[in-house]
């Protein structure tokens, strides 16, 4: 089958069968896009005239890049690859699988990096007033305000958040969320964030609609239009900035800080797991992590030769 129809058939496939994100999908899409082109380079334009030995010789290639390119970027193009010729395999599209022996690089396991609670309470401060003090016609504190404290409070990723709509909030204290391979969850909402939420969608979403064309989206730009991954990331940085938080936030340093929390509150790590949509519990058990200082504590306190 020739490689540019395989790639279209395949990313049908993973958007329509599968139920992956678009922003996944065109990851897959830029990812395939460069296989096929170097593919292409060495007269090969047909799926069953690829070998493992090429397969191999491209991830060697691109693995070797300069600058070296992130072990998480290397990992996810040959799962793409490795997905593309299953794919074809197994719809009978080819006759043989050249993937079956590359193996993903190994990632280096990093902590997560997670925001006190102090310094969580500093960066909602700046990013907007709360309710009870935000002046009449401030339309983007209180919707910076509402955004941060969702993102807080449910540990939802940021694309879950700008995608949900206003009947999504209406629940009272739960929150539905879509997220990856279109799942839903139900997650609580805590007191300060429904607060800001109703705040914002009677104080402010009201005129920021009616500068845009009707749209359903909670969240929502200065002309009305649904407000976008990048510019939630944006308004993030800039409440980081204004907050003096020299460290690197970002919207999933909120994910962060919500489950590390938890789990330091005492919450059980599946139940952190289900309100993260996690598909495993090994995904989730990354944030039990624990500082030396907490170590450190519980050592003096109660080791009876500590002190």
């Amino acid at each position: 089958m020739r490689l540019e129809c395989a790639v279209d058939a395949y990313l049908r496939h993973i958007s329509l069968e599968r139920g992956l994100s678009d922003h996944t999908a065109a990851a897959y899409r830029r990812d395939l896009a460069g296989y096929v082109q170097w593919l292409a380079e060495r007269g090969i334009d047909d799926s069953d005239d690829v070998s493992a030995a090429t397969v191999a010789a491209f991830a060697a290639e691109r693995a070797s890049a300069q600058p070296p390119p992130a072990a998480s970027s290397l990992a996810r193009l040959q799962s793409s690859i490795r997905g593309l010729h299953r794919f074809l395999t197994r719809e009978g599209l080819a006759t043989d699988d050249p993937t079956g022996r590359l193996r993903p690089p190994k990632a280096p396991q990093r902590l997560p990096k997670a925001l006190t609670i102090e310094q969580v309470e500093q960066l909602l401060d700046a990013a907007g007033p709360a309710p009870a003090d935000a002046a009449p016609g401030d339309l983007l504190g209180l919707r910076d305000r509402a955004l941060l404290e969702l993102l807080y409070a449910t540990g939802a990723r940021v694309s879950e958040i700008v995608q949900l709509d206003v009947d999504d909030v209406a629940h009272g204290d739960v929150l539905r969320v879509r997220g990856k391979g279109s799942k839903e969850r139900i997650v609580p909402v805590g007191s300060y964030a429904r607060a800001a939420i109703d705040a914002y969608a009677t104080r402010a979403r009201p005129e920021l609609s009616r500068r845009g064309t009707a749209t359903p989206r909670l969240f929502l730009g200065a002309r009305g239009a649904p407000l976008s991954r990048q510019s939630a990331w944006l308004i993030i940085v800039a409440a980081a900035e204004r907050a003096g938080l020299t460290a690197h936030v970002s919207p999933h340093t909120l994910r962060h800080s919500f489950a590390t929390h938890l789990l330091q509150g005492g919450a059980d790590v599946r139940v952190v797991q289900e309100l993260l949509g996690h598909a495993s519990v090994a995904t989730t058990q990354i944030y039990t992590h624990v500082s030396v200082d907490a170590l450190r504590d519980v050592y003096v306190t109660s080791h009876p030769r500590a002190r």
